[in-house]
């Protein structure tokens, strides 16, 4: 009887241990599984907010390269397109970094001067409201692609004229405002002294009103500028 007392008291502790090992093995198992659960939920709360953080990060990019876009609005060199009929208060709508390549690329400018004045033109045509092409044509074909002599030493590039002499200025940009001013102020202008229109052969007639080739000679200038 008491080996038998014995043998079910061991029997019963036996259980009683592994019931308490099942018991803990359990806990165990679930606290692990609720520790993966938490890890799995606030991982998927990463990827949710980097995935909005990405989004609007993306959505501010893509605004802001439409406001570019929208105040740019740059064409390309290619797309640079003249008339003789063309709106010379209209500029050619290029960049400046591209109009510094189309002047470097000049080949008629055998002395550099386009180019070296390039960021200048660039600037005074956005400040007069003149056509790039237009602009440059013209000091072409009344001082030459060179700049002639006397052009060069007065910094005068578009002929203006004071007592039937050349103007002098004292440097190349003071010169090249010059120019610029007086055809905004009044070629080009609705209420300037000689205005007609804003196309070359609104300018001609006050401008070179003897000549009856200057619209074909400057639009010629303007062509070998752009091809």
């Amino acid at each position: 009887m008491r080996n038998e007392s014995k043998c079910t008291l061991k029997i019963k502790q036996i259980a009683l241990i592994s019931l308490i090992l099942l018991f803990f093995s359990a806990d165990i198992q679930f606290f692990i599984f609720k520790n993966e659960e938490i890890k799995i939920e606030n991982n998927e709360n990463q990827r949710i907010q980097i995935a909005q953080i990405y989004e609007r990060d993306i959505d501010i990019l893509s605004t802001r390269s439409l406001e570019k876009r929208k105040y740019t609005n740059n064409k390309s060199i290619k797309e640079i397109t003249i008339s003789k009929d063309m709106d010379l208060t209209q500029r050619c709508g290029v960049s400046k970094e591209d109009f510094k390549k189309l002047m470097k690329n000049l080949k008629n400018d055998t002395s550099g001067f386009f180019y070296k004045n390039s960021d200048i033109i660039y600037d005074l045509c956005k400040k007069y409201e003149l056509n790039e092409i237009f602009f440059c044509g013209l000091i072409a074909a009344e001082a030459g692609w060179k700049i002639n002599e006397n052009h060069r030493n007065k910094c005068n590039y578009i002929s203006i004229m004071s007592k039937g002499k050349l103007i002098r200025y004292n440097s190349e940009q003071e010169g090249l405002e010059a120019a610029a001013k007086l055809l905004h102020n009044k070629y080009l202008k609705e209420d300037g002294t000689y205005y007609n229109g804003k196309t070359l052969k609104d300018v001609q007639k006050k401008f070179c009103p003897k000549s009856s080739t200057w619209v074909d000679f400057v639009y010629g200038r303007m062509e070998k500028i752009i091809t």
